[in-house]
């Protein structure tokens, strides 16, 4: 099967075919991960995005999307790369100067505040998405990559549409790649899942483009910001960092954005909350100079400036450190243009490996979003 169609099957009962957001992909491909393999393949719905923290965050793309009507938040085109992309298991050696979080960030809000907002009947965002996953037998590490785009109605009562594809997988560095040739260099890669049972086959190939669509839930309700949100919420939200700060605690229940079992401080669910306000939700440019303001008042996230996202982008990083699953410490880092307040990307790095990170090098990147394109436009996905 897929792994894409393994982790659609994968959803929880309860979420249906909601829209759901990157990182609950990516937690739902680990989950079926672990799964039997199937011996048939079952026909499935497609299967939504729950835009979390705005990341309308699995799957993703090579090339960035052509619709030229298209405004990013800043205005204007997604920049070229400016340098080699990273390769995804090296050791994050661009993560080498730390500074005043404070002072970046309200720099950053002030140049965020300041760009002009284009209007239009739908908003529309397009990612790229890779994980790292260890090769069964081999143990080179395997990089799956793939494109997702969605278009979110202005108005409510529409509908939510998707298009998604996987890019296939491939050895994450020249020695993985070795390592790959030396084992046949096969078409297909079999992928296992510390401290689970079985495996996963992994097509090198693309697949398929899928294309869905679904009313919005309850009839208006868009993104996740902590809880579901309409579009007139997103475009209310409060341009003070204070009030949006309280704005969006008010939904905080003290644990996990994911799981109410797994506990966690409000610094940290801030933070993952409030980065789409950054990359890839409909705010106003003001609200998103907030967003950067309210992160330069919590005490527990760190500045990088000059790393490199996936896309070969080069930007400045806000982190926070967190503790997941299965005892792996991991940074939760947010790439963006100083210089605009644009977001680049949302990556996870290894600090500490364990659990579905166990066997990666401190300093991986395990999993990152790369949004290519976030902006209104009048033109609607083909039909």
């Amino acid at each position: 099967m897929n792994p894409i169609d393994e982790l659609r099957a994968a959803r929880p009962a309860h979420l249906g075919d909601r829209p759901v957001d990157e990182r609950t992909r990516a937690a739902e491909l680990a989950y079926a991960m672990s799964r039997p393999r199937e011996a048939e393949p079952r026909r499935r719905r497609p299967a939504f995005r729950r835009p979390a923290w705005g990341l309308a965050l699995a799957g993703a793309a090579a090339a960035a999307v052509t619709a030229a009507a298209v405004v990013l938040p800043g205005g204007g085109a997604a920049p070229p790369p400016r340098a080699p992309a990273v390769a995804a298991n090296a050791p994050d050696a661009t993560e080498k100067t730390r500074l005043s979080a404070r002072e970046v960030l309200l720099a950053a809000a002030a140049n965020a505040g300041r760009q002009a907002e284009a209007t239009g009947d739908w908003w529309h965002t397009a990612t790229v998405s890779r994980t790292l996953f260890t090769a069964a037998g081999g143990g080179y590490l395997v990089e799956s990559r793939g494109r997702d785009e969605m278009w979110t109605p202005r108005a409510p009562g529409g509908e939510q549409w998707s298009r998604g594809q996987s890019l296939g997988a491939a050895p994450a560095t020249e020695a993985d790649r070795r390592a790959w040739e030396a084992a046949g260099s096969p078409a297909e890669f079999e992928i296992k899942v510390p401290g689970k049972r079985g495996t996963l086959t992994m097509p090198a190939a693309p697949g398929k483009v899928r294309t869905g669509h679904s009313p919005l839930v309850d009839g208006d309700k868009v993104f996740w910001l902590g809880r579901n949100v309409t579009m007139k919420d997103l475009r209310g939200l409060p341009d003070e960092p204070e009030a949006l700060r309280r704005w969006l605690l008010r939904s905080y229940e003290g644990h996990d954005t994911e799981s109410d079992g797994v506990p966690m401080a409000s610094d940290v669910w801030l933070f993952k909350v409030s980065a789409g306000l950054i990359t890839d939700m409909p705010v106003t440019p003001q609200v998103r100079g907030a967003a950067f303001r309210m992160l330069a008042g919590l005490d527990t996230v760190e500045v990088t400036e000059d790393v490199t996202d996936a896309e070969g982008r080069t930007g400045t990083a806000v982190s926070v450190e967190e503790r997941v699953k299965g005892g792996a410490l991991l940074r939760n880092r947010l790439v963006f243009d100083e210089e605009t307040g644009r977001g680049l990307a949302n990556e996870n790095i290894v600090v500490e490996p364990g659990g579905l990170q166990a066997g990666l090098e401190p300093g991986s990147v395990f999993s990152s979003v790369a949004v290519l394109e976030a902006g209104w436009t009048d033109s609607g996905p083909r039909r």
